[in-house]
């Protein structure tokens, strides 16, 4: 079984989402049948390929080629690019959210969450295609969040 944060990376398509017009990057069936609530996921149609919206402005989480479309309300968990709250999580996996990393930053000058999420990928703990609505490894957005936060202090 090959990890989720290793080989296995999220491929942009030319497939835009009907609402912002960004190009979509496809998600394997597993994410949204982990991650849609229960009346979104009487919708899902299997033999759909879907995909996800990463730009924060728009509504739209995940859509398919016909239009289909899964908005952040059909979700259980709220979406990390779409949304700026302290309390979402980065890592979801691991439970780190922006609070508890910009707090580490703050006590210590420095995270670790990178080091220790990549401590958990290697012993195959990881579960992003499960847990992270992107379907894919968090480690960019902790990665970028961090450093986003390391310029204020």
């Amino acid at each position: 079984m090959e990890s989720c944060c290793g080989a296995s990376k999220s491929v942009t398509s030319n497939v835009v989402c009907p609402l912002s017009k960004t190009k979509g990057k496809q998600v394997k069936l597993i994410t949204l049948e982990g991650l849609l609530n229960a009346n979104a996921l009487a919708q899902l149609e299997s033999d759909k390929t879907y995909y996800f919206c990463s730009e924060q402005e728009c509504n739209v989480v995940y859509f398919n080629e016909e239009q289909q479309v899964f908005i952040k309300n059909d979700l259980k968990v709220p979406v990390f690019q779409k949304d700026l709250k302290e309390d979402v999580l980065a890592c979801y996996c691991f439970n780190w959210t922006r609070a508890r990393i910009r707090e580490e930053i703050k006590q210590t000058g420095k995270s670790e969450a990178v080091h220790e999420i990549s401590m958990h990928i290697k012993a195959n703990r990881c579960g992003c295609e499960v847990n992270n609505p992107q379907g894919s490894c968090c480690l960019g957005n902790v990665s970028s969040f961090i450093k986003q936060v390391e310029k204020l202090y």
